[in-house]
C-alpha cells in the first residue's frame, strides 16, 4: 500500500500549482456573488424597469384616424432581458402620456445605424409593440395587447447585436411589467405633437407674419414725400428761339397770361414803365 502511496505521490510544486488556481477560482465565485456578474462584466446593473434610456428618433403617423407612435432608443450595454424591459416601460409611459392607437419602441446601440432604412434585422437590439386596443385595428394586424422580442447578445462595433433572437411569451410579459413599479419615459423624452398642437403654432406664424407684413407696410407710409417743385404761375417756363429765358407767359403775337405781371415775367411786347 505505501509502494503504491509512492508510486502516485505528486510533485510539490505540482500540488502549489494546483491549490492556487483552485483559490483563484473559488475567490472569482465569491466576488461574483458579492458584487454580481453584471459589473464584473461591464454591463449597467438593472431595476426591474430596466435601464435609464436616451430618445433617438421619434415618428408620428396620423392615417385615417388612427395615431401611431414609434420611438427609437438607444440603453448603456447591457444583457437582452434589460433592454425588453426598458422598452416595455417607455412604451407603456408614451401610452399613459399621450394615448396613441399603437406605440412601437425599439432599443438600438449607440454605435448602431442611423438612418432608418437601416434599422432593422440585428439592428434592434430589442422591439416592442404595444397595442392598447387591439379590436380597434381594421386590418386586425395585432391579436396580443404587447409583443416583444430580443437579441440576447451585446452589439459588435458596428452597432449590430449578436445572440438568439428571442420572442417573449404572454405570459413572461404580463410577468415583466408586473414588476415595474413606475413607467418613465427616457431622459430626454421626445414628445409628439397633437393635432391641436399644430394648429396653434400654425395660427401663430401665420399671426407673426400679418404683424411683420404690417409692420413693414407701417415703416413704408412713414417715409416723408418728395417736396413739390415750387411754380411761379400758371404754366411751365420757357425758352425762346435763342436759348434765353423768357417767362411763363411769354411768345410772340400773343398776350400775357391773365393775372401775370409782364414786367416780372420778361414776356411783354411793350417796354417797361419804367424804362421808358
Amino acid at each position: 500500500m505505501s509502494a503504491l502511496l509512492h508510486i502516485f505521490r505528486l510533485p510539490r510544486k505540482f500540488v502549489v500549482i494546483i491549490g492556487g488556481v483552485a483559490f483563484l477560482v473559488g475567490s472569482s465565485g465569491v466576488l461574483a456573488l458579492c458584487i454580481g456578474k453584471d459589473k464584473l462584466l461591464g454591463l449597467a446593473s438593472a431595476s426591474p424597469g430596466g435601464l435609464q434610456c436616451t430618445d433617438i428618433n421619434l415618428v408620428t403617423i396620423r392615417k385615417d384616424n388612427r395615431f401611431w407612435i414609434r420611438k427609437y432608443i438607444s440603453t448603456e450595454p447591457t444583457d437582452g432581458l434589460t433592454r425588453v424591459k426598458t422598452a416595455l416601460r417607455v412604451a407603456k409611459a408614451v401610452y399613459q402620456e399621450q394615448k396613441p392607437d399603437l406605440v412601437q419602441v425599439v432599443v438600438l446601440d449607440k454605435n448602431g445605424p442611423t438612418l432608418r432604412s437601416d434599422i432593422r434585422g440585428r439592428a434592434l437590439g430589442a422591439d416592442v409593440v404595444y397595442v392598447p386596443h387591439p379590436d380597434k385595428l381594421v386590418d386586425g394586424n395585432s391579436e396580443a395587447p404587447v409583443t416583444a422580442r430580443y437579441f440576447d447578445g451585446g452589439a459588435s462595433n458596428a452597432g449590430l447585436f449578436y445572440g438568439e433572437q428571442i420572442t417573449m411569451l404572454p405570459q413572461d410579459i404580463d410577468a415583466a411589467i408586473a414588476g415595474m413599479k413606475d413607467y418613465s419615459d427616457c431622459d430626454n423624452a421626445l414628445a409628439a405633437d397633437n393635432g391641436d398642437a399644430k394648429k396653434d403654432k400654425m395660427k401663430a406664424a401665420i399671426a407673426a407674419e400679418d404683424k411683420a407684413a404690417a409692420k413693414q407696410a407701417d415703416a413704408h407710409d412713414a417715409k416723408p414725400l418728395p417736396p413739390e417743385p415750387k411754380s411761379t404761375g400758371n404754366v411751365q417756363p420757357g425758352y425762346d428761339e435763342n436759348g434765353e429765358f423768357i417767362g411763363a407767359d411769354a411768345g410772340k403775337g400773343k398776350n400775357p397770361s391773365p393775372g401775370l405781371d409782364p414786367t416780372m415775367t420778361g414776356a411783354a411786347d411793350r417796354r417797361s414803365p419804367v424804362t421808358n
